[in-house]
């Protein structure tokens, strides 16, 4: 492939469409129309000489040649976004990380690793960006971050089958515990079983492909009453503080339940486990990057156990 014959727009409108996984949501994040898109796609793979995507009914894969050309192009996007940052007089991308998270890791721990960078390294610029764990992983692939933070649930398979894997570290394992108004008859207890969660009207994430109803105790025997749909993890907590129903909650987020708030565990069924890792490409990490995954391992080692 001769990159002295594809445009930079193609490779940017590429690198969109292999981050947020089809046409459409590409289409959106640009401005674009999904046609304009189609059409800048077509043009690459025919200076590819080589089918870039896999077309599917739930988004595109990238094929063999298109990770090639995803790898190769990020490299090009990213010298070209360094030097239009020096030459505008801002902080050149060597001193940038740009770090993606799941949800509820911006409550505890994102917080005390940038603030630790901060403090140790202000030469350092941290960005961020929150997703879902699907959603960063694409991001890393597609070149837009540096490191994720991202979550797993058993049996902790990787998080998705794409060539060359992720280099995945476990942060930490914690036991999902249930988040209850302080008002409810389960917050007299410290733990409580499973069977008594029946009949509960729960908050819960909205239900998407692929990934679990994030809110709902897992392996109940009914189907769960979802009171409220609140992506955010805050909102949930809140509404839980109202007394508005009951949520599933990191061990890890403990301290950051607002008043209000009873955190307790459950017994009984499958030992229920949550893994926070941080993924990345591989390879050897600039300085800047390897200086955050440090401040994110020494952070986690100070949250709550259980």
């Amino acid at each position: 492939m001769d990159f002295t014959d594809v445009s930079l727009v193609a490779l940017r409108v590429f690198r969109e469409v292999a981050e947020r996984g089809t046409f459409t949501a590409a289409a959106a994040a640009l401005g674009y129309t999904q046609s304009a898109v189609s059409r800048q796609i077509a043009s690459l793979e025919r200076a590819a000489g080589s089918r870039l995507l896999e077309r599917r009914r739930e988004g595109v894969v990238l094929t063999a040649a298109g990770q090639v050309v995803l790898r190769t192009g990020a490299v090009i996007l990213d010298q070209l976004d360094a030097a239009a940052r020096e030459l505008a007089g801002l902080p050149v991308a060597g001193g940038t990380v740009r770090l993606g998270w799941f949800p509820s890791a911006g409550a505890v721990l994102l917080p005390r690793a940038i603030s630790a960078v901060r403090r140790t390294h202000p030469a350092v610029t941290v960005t961020t960006r929150e997703g879902s764990t699907p959603a960063l992983v694409r991001a890393l692939r597609a070149g837009t971050i540096d490191l994720a933070v991202i979550a797993s649930a058993p049996p902790f398979r990787p998080p998705d089958a794409e060539t060359p894997a992720l280099k995945l570290e476990t942060l930490a394992e914690r036991s999902l515990m249930l988040a209850v108004p302080t008002g409810h008859p389960l917050a007299a207890y410290d733990a409580v079983d499973i069977g008594e969660l029946r009949g509960q009207r729960w908050i819960a994430g909205p239900a998407s492909s692929g990934e679990l109803l994030m809110g709902v105790w897992p392996g109940l025997d009914e189907r769960p009453v979802v009171a409220h749909t609140v992506r955010d993890w805050f909102a949930k907590l809140q509404l839980v503080a109202a007394g508005a129903g009951i949520t599933t909650i990191s061990a890890s987020m403990a301290p950051a339940v607002p008043a209000g708030v009873r955190v307790i565990t459950v017994r009984g069924g499958p030992q229920e486990l949550r893994r926070t890792i941080l993924a990345r490409l591989p390879g050897r990490l600039p300085e800047p990057v390897a200086l955050l995954a440090a401040a994110l391992r020494a952070a986690t080692t100070e949250l709550p156990l259980a």
